[in-house]
């Protein structure tokens, strides 16, 4: 399977047993940032220049086992900054395994190697490791030389150690599809279980926008996505991938992955912070959903952002005939 069994079971029953209870607002995936501080500057990062007066902050591992209570969504994507730089980040890990929850923990990987007595081995613990190309690309974008080679090092010892792994490849303007398309046989000849590819992130903060993607760009750069999805193990979901071809439209489901950081939790999503709110109620009840997402706030117009738009594929928000069945096939043929 593509996921994880546990994951996949575990997963489709909260789905059910919420719209069975009558939910409206179905978190599938919890945001954890427990920091900002990074070993990494790159250019098209907004979290260390948005959140540049907060890198000496931390979340205690009592206020992250508290925000997943809070949102009970039953996997939680632990990302920052580089989470393996909090000190405690075992114990953070750990606490939401003994909690149940399936945890990615999101890395540049270039720690990893160093950190791996950290962690357990568990069906509940994937380390995903974000890497933008081959060598040269990857340093290119990161800014730091050595960082994909430090990176694979961790995915080798990671693997070896007995732990899932898996990839997350941000796709930019000027990326080559091919180049991508080579760095996943690579990559997959290490061990890696799957691969995650999401259209660059528009951050508000990043003042050179020359590197994140119109719709239309969009569109263009995954044209041939269904050659390479054929070569290997994809997390995007098939729904997902015929929006980012231009083959449907989906609404933003902003709700279906909330944000929590050491500033609160960030309204109305995981690009966007008009305000930050004290809990999750908060955070649900008092965000105007109703006033985001394409044609009604400019911020907007090009996202196509993988944590806004899976959500709404996964909870068949704007579903077509023929798409259970799609993603039914997808999961179990991988």
């Amino acid at each position: 399977m593509r996921f994880p069994f546990g994951l996949t079971t575990s997963l489709s029953s909260y789905i059910i047993r919420k719209k069975l209870s009558g939910d409206r607002f179905v978190p599938l995936v919890l945001m954890l940032e427990p920091l900002f501080t990074c070993n990494l500057t790159c250019a098209t990062c907004g979290r260390i220049r948005e959140y540049k007066d907060y890198t000496s902050k931390l979340m205690s591992v009592e206020e992250c086992m508290q925000a997943s209570s809070e949102c009970g969504a039953p996997v939680v994507s632990v990302c920052g900054g580089e989470p393996l730089i909090h000190p405690r980040i075992g114990d953070i890990v750990s606490g939401l395994v003994d909690m149940k929850r399936y945890v990615y923990l999101c890395t540049n990987g270039t720690l990893l190697a160093n950190s791996i007595d950290k962690f357990k081995p568990s069906s509940r613990l994937l380390f995903n490791v974000h890497i933008d190309g081959p060598r040269d690309v990857h340093d290119m974008v990161v800014e730091k030389p050595g960082a994909y080679d430090a990176a694979v090092e961790g995915i080798k010892l990671a693997v070896r150690e007995g732990f899932q792994v898996t990839v997350n490849t941000t796709v930019y303007k000027q990326t080559d599809m091919e180049q991508i398309n080579s760095m996943m046989s690579t990559l997959s000849a290490l061990g890696v279980r799957c691969f995650m590819l999401s259209p660059a992130y528009s951050y508000e903060a990043v003042h050179d926008k020359d590197e994140f993607l119109s719709k239309a760009d969009v569109h263009e750069k995954f044209s041939d996505i269904d050659r390479i999805a054929a070569q290997h193990r994809l997390a995007d979901t098939p729904v997902y991938l015929e929006y980012l071809k231009g083959q449907r439209e989906l609404e933003c489901t902003a709700w279906g992955n909330p944000t929590r950081n050491v500033v609160g939790w960030r309204s109305p999503c995981y690009l966007i912070a008009d305000t930050h709110y004290s809990t999750y109620k908060e955070l649900i009840e008092l965000t105007n959903w109703n006033s985001y997402g394409v044609g009604r706030d400019p911020r907007c117009k090009d996202c196509m952002v993988h944590c806004g738009f899976e959500p709404t594929a996964a909870l068949m928000i704007n579903k077509q005939r023929g798409d259970l069945w799609k993603m039914m096939k997808w999961q179990i043929g991988g």
